[in-house]
């Protein structure tokens, strides 16, 4: 439980370790390097003298590189409980260096975190995953059923050794102290895990899009199968008196994850004799409360293009969610040269371009003629410090607000 540079938190409390790659966001994860440069720590260190040997197998080296292998290890107990111990009101990440609902984590382990998260109130807690599925079956289960609430009430007495922790279970749910998340990279993501996410009961909901490697746009997300997994009821009420095929059955369906009032869900229906329609859910979702974008740093970074940014800054500032920009990552702009006329870019060897497709390439002085006038952005390699967090020459640093 250490404090960390991550700016929209404060400190990361890591009860697990180990995770696997699951989707193109997880290809350069920070995590597996600092993993293996853990698990080389221990390796110098005598069995029982401290470390952290649960991270131990969690990576292996694969073309020269840390890559997760799957393997998931629980921390010891004076990590778990850490948070009891500290009375000072702090916003923790959780499982920055694994997925708190990756499928080789048991149940158990998880009733123990969500017991910690409820027994110390004072705290607030950022729970990000790409198990989204898994995270709203938890989760439903956790707190809609008396199986999981006498859960998590056994999981508070064994964590706090106080049988007075069974009360645990008069606490009302959603915990109003923990936050729940989705990694959204691009909008094939977007689709698969925001629906879960907005089905999933929460105090507040939020998505990182980082690194961001492709646009999203958070007004049309979802596919008909991504939203009937994650809210089957609001299908079948549509599909109920609807042909199952031909004129008037429905095709698909989109969800409006930022809209002003809340999330809405219009339906799309196969093309009647009067040239077909659409048709809004009457019910309004819950909408995300929280938008982190961020672009990749590191070995190996991959570029964004700035458009992606702006374009979710502005549907974020258009509904009135708070919008957070983490940062550029490796590689910024190139900036423009406000002495010449025109004030353009001054590109150079070494440089990469960023087509809004996501395609790029290294300049050289062939590529660079050929992509005059085009949609191209030029981009430099500077690091993450030097790129810095500004977006237009503004910070944005919006989040929604905690009661301590």
């Amino acid at each position: 439980m250490t404090k960390t540079s991550i700016e929209w938190t404060e400190r990361v409390w890591n009860p697990f370790a180990g995770c696997s790659v699951l989707s193109p966001g997880c290809t350069n994860c920070y995590a597996m390097k600092m993993a293996r440069r853990i698990e080389a720590c221990n390796a110098g260190l005598r069995q029982g003298h401290g470390g952290s040997p649960h991270y131990a197998g969690t990576t292996k080296i694969v073309n020269g590189n840390a890559v997760w292998t799957g393997k998931i290890g629980i921390a010891s107990d004076e990590v778990l409980l850490a948070p009891l111990r500290r009375k000072r009101p702090t916003t923790y990440f959780v499982n920055s260096m694994s997925d708190l609902f990756h499928e080789s984590v048991p149940d158990e382990w998880i009733d123990k975190v969500f017991a910690v998260m409820a027994l110390t109130p004072q705290h607030t807690y950022q729970v990000l995953t790409n198990r989204s599925a898994r995270m709203r079956n938890y989760v439903i289960h956790l707190y809609e059923t008396d199986e999981g609430i006498e859960r998590l009430s056994d999981a508070a007495v064994a964590v706090s050794g106080a049988p007075c922790a069974a009360h645990i279970e008069d606490v009302t749910p959603p915990l109003p102290n923990v936050w729940l998340g989705v990694s959204t990279e691009r909008q094939k993501e977007a689709d698969e895990r925001i629906p879960d996410l907005l089905a999933t009961p929460a105090a507040m909901r939020f998505i990182s899009a980082e690194p961001l490697l492709g646009p999203i746009e958070l007004t049309r997300i979802g596919t008909m199968h991504s939203i009937r997994a994650a809210m089957p009821e609001v299908i079948e009420r549509e599909e109920r008196g609807k042909p199952k095929t031909g004129n008037g059955s429905i095709c698909g369906a989109q969800i409006d994850a930022v809209g002003s009032s809340g999330s809405s869900i219009t339906f799309f229906q196969t093309p009647d004799h009067m040239g077909g329609f659409t048709a809004a859910s009457p019910r309004q979702w819950p909408r995300l409360d929280c938008v982190i974008v961020g672009g990749e740093s590191g070995p190996g970074a991959r570029p964004m293009h700035p458009d992606w940014a702006r374009s979710i800054r502005d549907q974020c500032a258009a509904a009135g969610v708070p919008f957070f920009f983490k940062q550029w990552g490796a590689w910024a702009p190139v900036p423009h040269r406000d002495d010449l006329p025109g004030r353009p870019q001054m590109v150079r060897a070494g440089d990469c371009f960023i087509l809004p497709d996501g395609t790029s390439d290294i300049l050289d002085a062939e590529l660079s003629s050929s992509l005059e006038g085009s949609s191209a952005v030029p981009l430099r390699n500077v690091g993450k410090k030097a790129a810095g967090r500004l977006l237009d020459g503004v910070t944005h640093d919006a989040m929604p607000k905690v009661a301590r």
